[in-house]
């Protein structure tokens, strides 16, 4: 269901995490496990961390949603990714793909491509680089950092759209959503996000929570990312660096309130 993307509509998809708890099963990579669902928790979500190929169908099967990120891969690893998206095809979940350092090695390109055969994700969210990458764009990959700015990868979000008609979240100094005939750019966050490992796996994470509760998906990418930023807001007020940094962004991601939305969300909308 399409509804209008605005400040209250992000405040009702908190209030909704919060209120369900909705379970968001993670496929991720173990250099962000703790941090990512330190972060659900603190946003009011339920995660758990499951990648054995025995047990993902059943795992898909009570879950909200599932969150699939490649950042750390091995062959037992990619066949329980594939046999949990697989499960979310026949049950209808919703899925979230984090690309992590697609272009970087052929076996990252080959694991998405394998996955989108299965099921294109319901919101594919990276960073530019990675966008671009995937829809075949020039876009240079420097390690698993993105080289290219956000607003740069939208060509080829406007391509993936169209394609696959699903959801692109791009992350960058300013963070960008777009959907069929949708583009939303959330003007909010800090620098001090890019010096901390794992901010977009948790952004990644967060998508999965807005995504159990809401149908819009774009709202929930939207959601997703506008929680990242203002948390980002408030914690970089209090931080002395990045290691108190991952410290307050934690505890905003607890804390944070329709008002603290109202008063900081940043938000503007396009036609794609």
């Amino acid at each position: 269901m399409t509804q209008e993307i605005n400040t209250q509509a992000v405040a009702d998809v908190l209030l909704a995490i919060r209120e369900k708890s909705p379970l968001v099963h993670n496929i991720t990579n173990y250099v962000v496990m703790n941090n990512t669902a330190n972060a659900l928790l603190a946003v009011g979500a339920s995660p758990i961390m499951a990648h054995a190929q025995e047990e993902v169908r059943e795992m898909v099967q009570i879950s909200s949603s599932l969150v699939i990120n490649i950042g750390t891969l091995s062959p037992a690893w990619i066949q329980a990714m594939e046999i949990a998206v697989d499960q979310a095809k026949k049950t209808k979940t919703p899925w979230v793909l984090d690309p992590v350092g697609y272009g970087a090695s052929a076996l990252r390109n080959q694991t998405v491509a394998d996955l989108y055969k299965v099921c294109p994700p319901t919101i594919l969210r990276g960073n530019a680089s990675e966008i671009m990458g995937i829809a075949a764009q020039a876009g240079a990959i420097k390690g698993v950092d993105s080289t290219a700015a956000s607003h740069e990868a939208l060509e080829a979000a406007r391509l993936l759209v169209n394609v696959w008609n699903n959801t692109i979240s791009i992350s960058g100094a300013v963070d960008q959503v777009a959907s069929a005939g949708r583009f939303t750019q959330i003007h909010n966050g800090s620098a001090l996000m890019t010096q901390v490992t794992g901010m977009g796996c948790t952004a990644t994470a967060i998508n999965g929570a807005c995504l159990g509760v809401c149908d819009d998906t774009h709202l929930a990418a939207v959601s997703a990312m506008a929680l990242m930023g203002v948390c980002g807001n408030m914690a970089a007020e209090k931080a002395q660096g990045p290691g108190s940094f991952q410290m307050y962004f934690l505890d905003a991601l607890y804390q944070i309130s329709p008002d603290d939305l109202e008063q900081r969300l940043k938000l503007e909308h396009h036609a794609l």
